[in-house]
């Protein structure tokens, strides 16, 4: 009997050596992240004079590498519809409406107000959520029409910023709120002829260009872990 009890009480002990050591390993922190995001999307242009009017489904899917706590590197692939109402030649409001679906492709530097990541023993300034802004480059296709009336598929560049919130409630899962705003380097995402900026008057005046916007909430996996600075080290 008494035999026995020392095999249980070496097994736990095993156990909880075994536990440690996961946790220890646990504090070593993830440099990639892949995510999905769902929410809601509206358009302001020529059609639709301010923001949340009108929205529409808005989902993407992203990759984010972790350079440091504080700064990251996200690429996202989303894609959005927008609607308005249509117009006549004259400017009249009319109460049909039209609506077209945008994929865009974008890649945006990340900067956490808060060091972020996985609770750490070692650095009490860690934290597992945080505010963040973001901004970078991005390219979008859509449905536009040609001289004749025609629609066909077109792209523009744009600029993608915005601010977001992190939470990481478990290892390796985490929430990702965002709040996006695309600026278009062009006026013709309605595809509609009486407001497409047709004769391209608006050149390059950025005030002037259609904007789109994405309130999302989504989910993210984290994985593959740092490296130790060395065999022995837990941090």
């Amino acid at each position: 009997m008494k035999e026995s009890k020392r095999h249980i009480w070496l097994i736990v002990a095993l156990f909880l050596c075994m536990g440690g050591r996961a946790f220890a390993q646990n504090e070593q922190p993830y440099l990639c992240e892949i995510g999905l995001q769902g929410g809601v999307g509206y358009y302001v242009g020529d059609a639709t004079p301010h923001i949340f009017m009108n929205p529409r489904e808005a989902y993407g899917v992203h990759f984010r590498y972790k350079f440091t706590k504080r700064w990251a590197l996200q690429a996202k692939f989303s894609g959005q519809r927008i609607v308005g109402n249509q117009y006549t030649i004259r400017g009249e409001k009319l109460d049909t409406q039209w609506s077209n679906r945008l994929y865009n492709v974008d890649v945006m530097a990340e900067f956490n107000f808060f060091r972020f990541g996985s609770g750490n023993q070692y650095d009490r300034r860690i934290k597992p959520y945080t505010p963040y802004i973001f901004i970078g480059v991005g390219a979008g296709m859509y449905n536009d029409m040609d001289a004749k009336g025609a629609k066909k598929i077109t792209a523009a560049g744009y600029i993608p910023l915005g601010i977001g919130f992190k939470w990481k409630f478990y290892d390796c899962i985490g929430l990702n709120i965002a709040w996006q705003h695309n600026i278009y380097f062009s006026d013709d995402l309605e595809a509609q002829s009486t407001l497409n900026d047709k004769h391209h008057l608006n050149g390059w005046n950025w005030m002037n260009c259609d904007l789109t916007g994405m309130l999302t909430a989504g989910i993210v996996f984290e994985f593959a872990r740092a490296k130790k600075p060395c065999r022995i080290c837990n941090y």
